[in-house]
This record gives structure tokens, C-alpha cells and sequence, in this order.
């Protein structure tokens, strides 16, 4: 079978690790012909074209395309619109020219953007492909829920666009996987033309490895991070947006500046990053360092030698996500806190799972609260069970499974 995968994400090698490379390798592995369109934005200087093969297992079976893009990602709002709006054709042309002579049997292509429906549409035409929307994300709504675009006035309009462009990716999309049943029935909910047996679960998955590290190595890091080695560490690693609800993470971070026994790391990059950035700067924190973005097989082993890990969301969030940031501390066998909307079920799915709590991220005494219960729980049994969690529900030969039995 060929496979194509249309994503934003920027693939260079199919041996990265992440929820999109491993569900791709899964299918190298079962011996299907696996073809990626991955965009290159244009800040980078490149131009479109196919990457050299790569000598790895699974090489033979993997083609990426990178497309010259504008600039999308950690740009200006206004820039990001334009290129967003040129991307279909792009996409179209590039596939047109490089894969023109490939018969595609299924499309996979997640969201964000919702802003592809074109290149879909023309490649299930051309191929009478099935199309299946792996959906990460809900746009429209989740904009107007962080108060950056409203359903009315001027900025209406823009809502009403990317609203139709969201109805029609689910309408030529053949099946929708979503995180978690939360996703599922706000689908079905919001958009009743739908059928609801075209909506399923399929889990963000990945290819389930044991992140843990020992005692010699644990303290190696945190040495070389400059990491207190007596203190329980509470790290939250991923992007600094909007989406997270940074004033509120700086507020739960300024609640526990008096804990001694709890130090915080923050590791990332974003376009909320200079918050935290100004935070830290003003307040100089004894509890608190802060990281830039690092590469992930770095961050997945410093996230190891750690005790505990943060995740945050909006609390005005209507939509329901589900972030994959949790498979890494699952993997290292982290226990979660996770502050979040009440839309979302992550929080719910990791108390059942019993490997780690949640709160609303709206009142930061109750996370104070939080911090100083796990300072006494048994941090390591939790850890295990995420553990166990993610080999039994999260891992890729589950989404595998999920979408493969959909080709027919």
C-alpha cells in the first residue's frame, strides 16, 4: 500500500522520535510505501525538493518531499495567515511534480492546519485514495476560546473561513481518529452532518520506550544542568504559547517561590517564552530555572532525571486537547500533574490510570496545595503506572492497528 502523510510538522529523517515518525515507521515496517509532504519554510533558505535517502531499516520504504512554505510556525499572526492561505497550493504543486507518478491508496494529514483541504481533495481524486484526518487539534474554536479571534465583527469573517475549511476536511475525510473520547463527542456534537461512525479514538502514539535513567545518570545531569540533586523536580518541558496558559503557570510558579523541598524547571520555547523570561529576570527564583528549547533525545533524557512532570493548559478552553507532551514523562516514568480546562479529559485519564493528578488551571493555591502532597506520595509507583499506561494504550502498533483496518 502507499501511504501519503501531509503534515506542518518539519520531518527531516523517519528515525526522529515523535507521535507522527513512529506511526510512519510502523507502517515502513509492515511493508507499506510510506511518502511524506513536510514543509521547509522559507526562512531556512531551501527549496522544494525530494531528501536523499537515508541509510536506516526503513529507508527503502520512505520518500519525504519538502515544500517551500512561508513562514508558519513562531511567526507574527499576520505572516502566518498569508502563508497559511498559500500552503494548498503549494502542496498541490509539489505533489503534482514529485509524486506524479505514485498512486496513492490512503491519505493521512492531521490538523493543525485545517487548511488543507485542496491537496486532500486532489489527491483522493486523482487516486480514489481513502482519507483519514488524524485530528490534534479543533480550529477554529480553540482561537476564539484564548480570546485571539471572535465568531463575530470583522475577526468573524476570518472565523467563518477557517470554520468552512474545518467542515470541509471532515467532510472528505473518510475516517477522523481523535486523542480521546472527549475529542469524539465534541466532534459529533458540534457538527451533527457528520457520521458518527466515521469518528473514532485513535490515540496520540509512539513507539513506547523506557526513558528512565539510574541513579549515576540521574545525578550526571543534574550536574550538568546546574539541577539541585536534593530536591524533588517538577519539570514542564514543550511549547510556551498561548495555548498553555503561561500567566497562569507564572502564578503557580511565583505560589511555590517558598518551597524548599520542590524545585521547578521550565524548558522550552514559544511565543510566551519572554513572560517566563521576564519572570525569572525580575524575581531571580531560588526554585526556578528556566531552559530554551532543546533537541529531543537531550530533553528526553534530562526530563529522566527528573521526579515529575507538569503539563498546562488554558483554563478557557471549550475544546478538548490532549497533550502528547505526556507520553514523554510516561516514558520516563514521571508521575503528571496536570492543570487544565475542564473540556479536556487528560486530567481524568491520568487520575484513572493512577499516575498523577489534575486541577483546573484557574486557582494557583490549590496547585500549591498539589506540589506539596506529591512531595510526600510514592512518586516512583506512579511513575511505573504511567509507564505500564502508555506500553498498554499509547503505543503505535495500537494506532496502527486503529488506521490500517480503515484502508478498505
Amino acid at each position: 500500500m502507499n501511504v501519503l502523510f501531509i503534515t506542518l510538522a518539519d520531518i527531516r529523517t523517519i528515525g526522529e522520535r515523535g507521535i507522527y515518525t513512529d506511526l510512519l515507521r510502523e507502517f515502513a515496517k509492515n511493508n507499506h510505501n510510506v511518502y511524506i509532504v513536510s514543509p521547509i519554510e522559507r526562512r531556512n533558505g531551501q527549496v522544494t525538493g525530494i531528501l536523499k535517502k537515508q541509510h536506516n531499516e526503513y529507508s527503502d520504504n520512505v520518500t519525504i518531499l519538502k515544500v517551500r512554505t512561508g513562514n508558519i510556525q513562531k511567526t507574527n499572526m499576520i505572516e502566518k495567515g498569508v502563508s497559511t492561505l498559500l500552503l494548498e497550493y503549494q502542496l498541490i504543486q509539489a505533489i503534482s511534480h514529485y509524486y506524479k507518478d505514485v498512486t496513492f491508496d490512503l491519505i493521512l494529514y492531521s490538523t493543525p492546519p485545517v487548511t488543507i483541504v485542496k491537496p486532500i481533495i486532489y489527491v483522493k481524486q486523482r487516486d480514489h485514495a481513502k482519507t483519514y484526518l488524524l485530528l490534534k487539534d479543533i480550529t477554529p474554536q480553540a482561537i476564539v476560546d484564548l480570546g485571539v479571534m471572535t465568531t463575530t465583527g470583522i475577526k468573524g469573517f476570518i472565523y467563518k473561513y477557517f470554520r468552512s475549511k474545518e467542515k470541509q476536511l471532515y467532510k472528505i475525510s473518510d475516517y477522523i481518529g481523535c486523542m480521546s473520547q472527549a475529542n469524539v463527542d465534541y466532534v459529533i456534537q458540534h457538527n451533527t452532518e457528520l457520521d458518527p461512525e466515521k469518528v473514532e479514538i485513535c490515540p496520540n502514539c509512539i513507539e513506547v520506550i523506557d526513558k528512565s535513567v539510574d541513579e549515576k545518570t540521574r545525578k550526571r545531569i543534574r550536574e550538568k544542568y546546574g539541577i539541585p540533586l536534593d530536591k524533588k523536580v517538577f519539570v514542564y518541558g514543550g511549547n510556551l504559547g498561548k495555548p498553555q496558559g503561561i500567566p497562569f503557570l507564572i502564578k503557580c510558579l511565583h505560589k511555590c517561590r517558598d518551597i524548599e523541598n520542590a524545585f521547578f524547571l521550565i524548558v522550552g520555547d514559544g511565543t510566551e517564552y519572554g513572560k517566563i523570561e521576564s519572570y525569572v529576570n525580575k524575581y531571580q527564583q531560588s526554585n526556578l530555572k528556566l531552559m530554551k528549547h532543546l533537541p529531543k533525545e537531550e530533553f528526553d533524557t534530562l526530563v529522566g532525571a527528573c521526579d515529575v512532570g507538569l503539563i498546562f493548559l488554558d483554563h478557557r478552553f471549550t475544546t478538548p486537547n490532549f497533550p502528547s507532551r505526556l507520553l514523554s514523562y510516561m516514558q520516563a516514568k514521571l508521575p503528571v500533574i496536570a492543570c487544565t480546562d475542564t473540556s479536556s479529559d487528560v486530567g481524568t485519564t491520568i487520575e484513572k490510570g493512577k499516575f498523577g493528578w489534575w486541577i483546573v488551571s484557574e486557582n494557583s493555591e490549590n496547585f500549591k496545595s498539589l506540589v506539596n502532597k506529591v512531595l510526600t506520595a510514592n512518586t516512583v509507583q506512579f511513575g511505573e503506572n504511567g509507564y505500564s499506561y502508555a506500553v498498554n494504550n499509547f503505543s503505535v502498533d495500537n494506532g496502527y492497528r486503529i488506521i490500517n483496518k480503515r484502508r478498505c
